[in-house]
């Protein structure tokens, strides 16, 4: 992959549109997690530093095109300007004659960071004309576009895609250091190479399984999706969550590891409970032996244990998804393992964006202790299954 660098632009004086990933997770006005907004940090300091006027676009959450007042940018603006230790000035429009003017009163050093870029239907419509003509409106006043929101590349959405062929542009330093560490996990890997995948459901991985089953030597299975695993070798998993339609699908995974000498590891003990709740009383079973009125919320001490000691023999490993519902202290203690295991592993640990990344810092871990901490969940899920990620492809061809 090539696409121009950052520091080859001569910023100074300009007017540069920004992408950023500011995709916090936000309660009741308070963000709980701010790691996607101090990785955006560096290129923003940057642009500022060698002297352009920056106008950020990004977004929060899924508005679907209306505005939600859930969904405002209003506090990222706050927190911004507390970590750039500057004023932020805040736009509630995105597009329009108000916005345009104050795009053109910005002095340089200067930022404005725009609301919420999917209340507007067109940023991430499915007609190719409907985009085009907004991000002409984007781009109205601008110099030039840097595209820093690795965690929306794998969308073909008018800020990310569109825009960039619209005027000049480059990629930040957050995607470049993202796709540096992604082709650590895909070219001439450091090997042992373990891949540890957890979340919810089987459907959201099965494509990236599908592609890495040929490079990795460990893949351990965790999370909601372990059941469908299990269903799979047909043991009782109670009230768990599974995906019967793919159960198929999951024993020709099974086959095709064993096939190609793939350490695949699967709990061998599960913690269950009567009820998806933070107070339920948990229960360790073995994971052929889950009572049919239980559901597994976290996989068990054992397994956290085996899965721990692979992982640390690996000279490179990527981990994407929870082990349990870590956000319920009883439920816990597999993800805390695997991320204990993961700041002991020798070559490069990546931790895989989403809740992976919110898990580590909610459990207490430094995001130093770790290789890296990727911003993007899904892009770099989509990037290790092999697909061209439209963010990065446009910054290639544009």
């Amino acid at each position: 992959m090539s696409f121009t660098a950052l520091q080859s632009l001569d910023v100074a004086g300009k007017r540069v549109l920004l992408r950023c990933d500011l995709n916090v997770p936000i309660k009741e006005g308070v963000i709980r997690d701010d790691g996607r907004i101090r990785a955006s940090i560096p290129t923003i300091k940057y642009l500022l530093e060698s002297g352009a006027s920056v106008v950020i676009m990004a977004h929060l959450g899924r508005p679907k095109g209306e505005r939600n007042p859930d969904l405002t940018l209003a506090p990222v603006a706050h927190r911004l300007g507390d970590l750039l230790e500057m004023p932020v000035q805040f736009s509630s429009e995105i597009v329009g004659a108000e916005v345009d003017a104050r795009k053109s009163s910005l002095l340089p050093r200067q930022i404005l960071l725009l609301e919420n870029i999917r209340y507007e239907a067109a940023e991430t419509s499915k007609d190719h004309d409907e985009r085009t003509a907004f991000a002409k409106q984007l781009a109205n006043g601008m110099d030039l576009f840097v595209s820093d929101g690795f965690g929306a590349v794998h969308r073909k959405h008018a800020s990310v895609y569109d825009i960039a062929k619209q005027i000049p542009h480059a990629a930040g330093f957050l995607v470049a250091a993202e796709i540096e560490v992604l082709k650590k996990l895909t070219d001439n890997v450091d090997r042992p190479y373990g891949v540890v995948l957890g979340g919810a459901k089987v459907s959201d991985k099965i494509g990236v399984i599908k592609n890495l089953l040929s490079k990795v030597d460990v893949l351990a299975i965790g999370g909601g999706m372990l059941f469908t695993f299990l269903a799979a070798q047909g043991h009782e998993i109670g009230k768990s969550l599974v995906e019967l339609d793919l159960v198929e699908d999951v024993k020709e995974l099974i086959k095709e590891a064993k096939i190609l000498g793939v350490e695949l590891l699967l709990p061998t003990d599960i913690v269950v409970a009567p009820l998806f709740s933070a107070d339920a009383t948990p229960t360790l079973v073995d994971a052929d032996a889950i009572p049919a009125d239980q559901l597994g919320l976290d996989i068990g001490p054992v397994t956290a244990a085996a899965f721990g000691a692979a992982i640390e023999k690996c000279h490179t490993v990527f981990w994407n998804g929870p082990m349990g519902v870590f956000e319920f202290p009883n439920f816990a203690n597999g993800t805390k393992v695997v991320a204990e295991s993961l700041t002991k592993v020798s070559g490069i640990s990546v931790v895989g964006g989403g809740d992976s990344a919110a898990a580590v810092r909610a459990l207490g871990f430094k995001d130093d202790q770790f290789g890296y901490i990727s911003t993007g969940g899904g892009a770099s899920l989509e990037y290790l299954e092999g697909k061209q990620l439209p963010g990065i492809e446009v910054l290639e061809n544009a």
